[in-house]
C-alpha cells in the first residue's frame, strides 16, 4: 500500500510505502549531523508483560488541564481507524483508538519498546509463528460505557474485508486468508463471520489468530489502527469514517471535514490499563488547512492560544529553516528527529545490467549537494543504508566509502565504467516536475555527466509519478524512490522492495531486481521465530543487495524539524511513525 500525503511541496508518504521529503526521528537522533548517523538508536524489541502494565510513565514537570492547538495544511481524509496508513492520521489516532499493542516512549531517553495496549502483553506464539493469541485487559470500554469484548476486535478485523475498506495496511487480511483475501471473505455485512479456524474468539478476553504463515513480527502489525475495537451498533460502514467511537483518551466533540476537529475527554477512559499514554490536556483542537509559511510563522509567533500550538504530522515551512536553525531563541522548542524513511536513486536493473555500471552511479553520486538541495542536515542526515535508522538491528555500512567523500568519488566512477566496456553510458532520469525535483535531477545529472555518462531528463506529472516508475517496462534507468518501514523490522523494507518474484506493474521493487539468491533469503529469514536474530539477517542480506547487487543508492535518512508553542511541554517523538509523540504532550499552567 502506498498512501499518498503531500508535505513541504513534496511527494511524501509513508508507512512501508515510497517516502518523500520529511523528517523523523528517535530519542537518540543526531541533531543536524553531516557525516551520518552516529548517535545511540533507541532499543526497540519486545516488552513484558509488566512493561504493558498502566498508568504510562510519569512525564516531569506535567500537569493536567488545558487546550492543545494542533495546525495542520490540510484534513484527515481517514479518522476510521481501519483505513488510516498515512503519518498525519497515525498521529492523531492514537488521542481515540486503542489497538492490541503500542508503542511505550519514554520520555527521558526516547527508548521505544513495543507493549500491550489494550492486551495483556505482546501476544503468545505457537504452532511455530502462525498462531498468535492476545487476551484482553480488565476495564476496557467505549465512550459510551460499554465493555470492550475480544468479539469486538474480531468486528474490527472482518470490516477491513468490506470493499469500502481500501486505504488502510493489508498485513492481518493476506496473513490470515492469502493474497486473493478479498475473493474468500467479503466483510462482516454479508452476515458471515470469520471462521474459529482462522480467527476466534473462544471468550470475551482472549482473541486468536490462525495465519497461513510464520509471522515472528505479528506483535507489530497489532500496533496499527487497524486492531482498534469497533462497537458493531455504532457502525455505519462508509460514514463511520466521520465518528468513530473512541476506545482511547479522547472522544470527538465536534468535526467539520477539512476546517476543524476537536477531541474531549472519554469519562470511560481508565489510564490504570494504559501504558502509553499520559492525557494531560483536557482537550485537543485540530485547525485544518492552515497554510503555510503561515502555520510555521504562527507556531514561532505563539502570540494568545498559538503559545499552546503544535504540528504533530508537519515538518516547518522551508523558508522559515535558517531563521529556526540560526535563531536561539528557538533552539528549546525544537525537534529534529529521523523518521523511517530511506531516500534512494533506484536503478533499473532491467536496462542497467551490469553491476559495474550501477557501483559507478553510487560513487558518483552527489550525496552532500542533494542533502543541501533537501533543506540541509535538519531536514536529513547522509544515509549509506537501505534500512533506516529506525529499524531494530540498524548498523552504520558505507560500502562505497560515501561519507569520505559525500560529494562524488568521479575518478573512482570513470575507472568502474572503464572496466565495464562503457565509457559514456546513457542515462534516462525522470523526475517529478516541481521546483524542487527539477533543482536536485540538475544537481544529481551534472555530477553524473563529470563522471562520464549522459544523462537526459525527463519531468514527470508529479501526482502519477510512482505509477509511471511502477511498470515494469519503463523506459528509464534511474529514478528518486524511498521507502519507510511499517514498524522496526526490516520485514517491512526487504521483501517489498527486493523480492524479484512479484515484478508485475504496481510493484514496490521499483529497481526490479531478481536475484535468486535474494528471493531465497527472504523466505528463510521470514521463517526465523527470534526476532532479535530476524532483525539480524535482514540487516546482512540488506547489507549484500547493496553492496553486490548495487540496484538502490541510499542517500538520505529523513528527518522531521519543526518547532512548537512555548506553552507546551512533555513535547517527544514517535520514530516509527516520524511524528510527534501526542500521548506525553502538556500544557504549561
Amino acid at each position: 500500500m502506498a498512501a499518498a500525503l503531500v508535505a513541504a511541496g513534496a511527494l511524501s508518504l509513508t508507512a512501508a510505502c515510497s517516502s518523500g521529503n520529511g523528517g523523523g526521528g528517535n530519542g537518540g537522533g543526531s541533531k543536524g549531523n553531516t557525516g551520518g548517523p552516529k548517535a545511540t538508536v533507541p532499543n526497540y524489541g519486545l516488552g513484558t508483560a509488566a512493561d504493558s502494565t498502566g498508568p504510562a510513565p510519569a512525564v516531569a514537570g506535567a500537569v493536567k488541564g488545558g487546550t492543545v492547538q494542533d495546525m495542520d495544511q490540510a484534513g484527515f481524509d481517514y479518522l476510521d481507524p481501519g483505513q488510516q496508513y498515512v503519518s498525519d492520521q497515525l498521529s492523531v489516532s492514537v488521542l481515540y483508538a486503542r489497538t492490541l499493542t503500542g508503542y511505550k516512549i519514554d520520555p527521558k531517553t526516547g527508548k521505544t519498546i513495543l507493549v500491550g495496549d489494550m492486551a495483556t502483553d505482546t501476544g503468545k506464539m505457537s504452532d511455530g509463528g502462525k498462531t498468535w493469541t492476545y487476551t484482553l485487559k480488565d476495564g476496557l470500554k467505549f465512550d459510551d460505557g460499554t465493555p470492550i469484548t475480544s468479539k469486538d476486535i474480531k468486528y474490527s478485523i472482518e470490516r477491513l474485508y468490506a470493499d469500502f475498506e481500501t486505504q488502510g495496511p493489508q498485513y492481518l487480511q493476506s496473513w490470515l486468508y492469502g493474497p486473493d483475501y478479498r475473493k474468500l471473505y467479503k466483510g462482516p455485512y454479508t452476515g458471515q463471520e470469520i471462521p474459529d479456524t482462522i480467527l476466534a474468539t473462544p471468550d470475551e478476553k482472549t482473541i486468536v489468530f490462525h495465519f497461513k504463515d510464520a509471522h515472528a513480527d505479528a506483535p507489530y502489525a497489532m500496533a496499527m489502527p487497524v486492531t482498534a475495537p469497533v462497537e458493531k451498533s455504532k457502525d455505519d460502514k462508509g460514514a463511520y469514517n466521520n465518528h468513530p467511537v473512541s476506545s482511547g483518551p479522547y472522544m470527538i466533540a465536534s468535526y467539520k471535514s477539512g476546517k476543524s476537529l476537536v477531541f474531549k475527554r472519554n469519562p470511560y477512559w481508565d489510564p490504570k490499563t494504559d501504558p502509553i499514554r499520559n492525557a494531560y490536556p483536557d482537550s485537543w483542537n485540530f485547525q485544518l488547512g492552515i497554510q503555510q509559511p503561515g502555520l510555521t510563522q504562527r507556531i514561532m509567533a505563539g502570540s494568545g492560544d498559538d503559545k499552546n500550538a503544535i504540528d504533530l504530522s508537519g515538518v516547518a515551512d522551508p523558508s522559515q529553516m535558517s531563521t529556526l536553525v540560526g535563531g536561539g531563541q528557538y533552539k528549546s522548542r525544537t525537534v529534529n528527529e529521523y523518521q523511517p524513511y530511506v531516500e534512494t536513486l533506484d536503478i533499473n536493473t532491467k536496462r542497467i545490467t551490469n553491476p559495474k555500471v550501477r557501483q559507478a552511479i553510487a560513487y558518483a553520486f552527489p550525496m552532500a549537494q542533494v542533502q543541501q538541495a533537501f533543506g540541509g542536515a535538519a531536514q536529513g542526515d547522509l544515509g549509506t543504508t537501505l534500512i533506516s535508522p529506525t529499524v531494530a538491528g540498524w548498523k552504520q555500512f558505507d560500502p562505497f566509502g560515501k561519507l569520505a567523500k559525500p560529494t562524488g568519488d568521479v575518478e573512482k566512477a570513470k575507472a568502474l565504467l572503464a572496466e565495464a566496456g562503457q565509457p559514456h553510458p546513457k542515462l534516462v532520469f525522470p523526475y517529478a516536475n516541481t521546483p524542487k525535483w527539477q533543482n536536485i535531477s540538475l544537481t544529481v545529472a551534472n555530477a553524473l555527466e563529470k563522471a562520464g555518462f549522459q544523462v537526459v531528463r525527463k519531468p514527470i506529472d508529479p501526482t502519477s509519478f510512482y505509477t509511471v516508475v511502477g511498470k515494469v517496462n519503463n523506459q528509464y534507468d534511474i529514478y528518486r524512490t524511498g521507502w519507510g518501514a511499517d514498524w522496526p523490522n526490516a520485514s517491512t523494507v526487504v521483501p517489498p522492495t527486493m523480492d524479484g518474484r512479484n515484478l508485475q506493474d504496481g510493484t514496490n521493487n521499483y529497481a526490479f531486481l531478481n536475484d535468486p539468491h535474494i528471493n531465497s533469503e527472504i523466505d528463510r529469514i521470514k521463517a526465523i521465530t527470534d526476532l532479535n536474530q530476524q532483525a539480524a539477517e535482514w540487516e546482512k542480506l540488506s547489507e549484500y543487495s547493496l553492496q553486490t547487487d548495487t540496484a538502490q543508492v541510499p542517500f538520505l535518512f529523513d528527518k522531521y524539524f519543526n518547532v512548537y508553542g512555548s506553552g507546551l511541554g512533555g513535547v517527544t517523538f514517535n520514530s516509527v511513525i516520524g511524528t510527534i509523540n501526542a500521548s506525553s504532550v502538556f500544557v504549561k499552567q
